[in-house]
């Protein structure tokens, strides 16, 4: 056993080209950034095209960026994002699939105008997407696959099924791929956030019962902070994670312990 095989250089992605989904907005945008201070180089599919604040965060790093606006749930849409990267950086080593929605109703009132959209995206957009990746990777014996999950992939969904379904599935899916992937060199893991102040949680984070309420459920007695979470996705993304395959870590604060 020699230790002095380790370093810090191990959680380097200098050289490296990661897709994060939806890396333009929300928790998206920490990993992206996250991803580009570790060195990667980023592509961004995103149906969203607001990418100012992201570009700069990214190319302030010394790295490169180059956003794709599109429809993540449009027949052949995931294989002419892989080929689009690849035509830009040449290269396809990080696929981390975030993007994703959240739809609200009663379970009485729950039926496919809901389901079926968050299905498309939370779901089937990350298998294809993990599919044509895992062509290119493949061949090289090296690549990443990050799926980013759910506290609800362990719990349910109350007022919303399908997010609790996509979330448990995408779980599913992570282990799936890690069980064929992992003789190939690639890594399948997934994330699990908790509550993060964002601005989708500032209007429970102002309302002081349900603020307590979900406190009340954190051992560490504080929402999270988005650099909270920024390290897991460049730990999964490197070298530091290639025998971690499989795992959905939970960053949390402690919340499914209580």
């Amino acid at each position: 056993m020699n230790l002095d095989n380790f370093s810090m250089d191990f959680f380097s992605l200098h050289g490296k080209t990661a897709i994060v989904t939806g890396g333009n907005s929300g928790l998206g945008q920490a990993f992206a950034t996250a991803l580009a201070k570790a060195g990667a180089n980023l592509f961004i599919p995103s149906f969203l095209d607001d990418n100012e604040e992201t570009q700069f965060l990214i190319e302030k790093q010394g790295v490169s960026v180059k956003f794709m606006q599109t429809d993540l749930t449009e027949k052949g849409m995931p294989k002419q994002i892989i080929d689009a990267c690849l035509q830009q950086f040449g290269r396809v080593d990080i696929l981390v699939n975030n993007a994703g929605i959240c739809k609200t109703n009663t379970v009485l009132e729950f039926d496919h105008p809901d389901w079926d959209p968050m299905i498309d995206i939370n779901l089937t957009a990350a298998f294809k997407l993990s599919h044509e990746a895992a062509k290119i990777m493949v061949p090289r014996k090296s690549g990443k696959i990050i799926n980013i999950c759910s506290l609800f992939s362990f719990l349910g969904g109350q007022w919303s099924p399908a997010y609790a379904a996509t979330k448990h599935a995408v779980a599913g899916l992570t282990k799936a791929y890690c069980d064929e992937l992992a003789q190939h060199n690639i890594q399948v893991n997934g994330i699990a956030p908790g509550y993060y102040k964002t601005k989708i949680t500032w209007e429970t984070r102002q309302n002081p019962e349900a603020n307590q309420h979900v406190l009340d459920h954190i051992p560490a007695n504080r929402w999270g902070e988005i650099q909270d979470l920024m390290g897991s996705i460049v730990f999964l993304a490197s070298k530091a994670s290639d025998y971690v395959n499989g795992h959905i870590l939970v960053v949390d604060g402690g919340y499914l312990v209580r």
